[in-house]
């Protein structure tokens, strides 16, 4: 790979070049990303559930629960409903 003088590019030539860093640093991560997905495909079949499967459902809130507001609902509700406030 070819060194570049960064001291001799005026500006527009160094934002020019971080756009084509960016893109081609976001290829490379889509790319490694894809292999990653494939390889835990292919080791998902030895019986170990991948980490999207060990998530367990949320369990449904009762009526009366509802009715409680705030106090019956669960921390993680909770928590999630303040980050979509912000």
């Amino acid at each position: 790979m070819a060194k570049i003088d960064l001291d001799s590019l005026n500006i527009e030539e160094l934002a020019a070049l971080r756009e084509r860093i960016i893109e081609k640093l976001a290829e490379k991560v889509a790319s490694r990303q894809v292999e990653l997905e494939a390889e835990m495909e292919r080791l998902s079949q030895y019986g170990k559930p991948s980490k999207k499967s060990q998530a367990a459902p949320a369990a449904k809130a009762k009526k009366s629960d509802e009715r409680k507001g705030d106090e019956a609902r669960e921390p993680t509700d909770a928590i999630a409903d303040a980050a979509e406030a912000a």
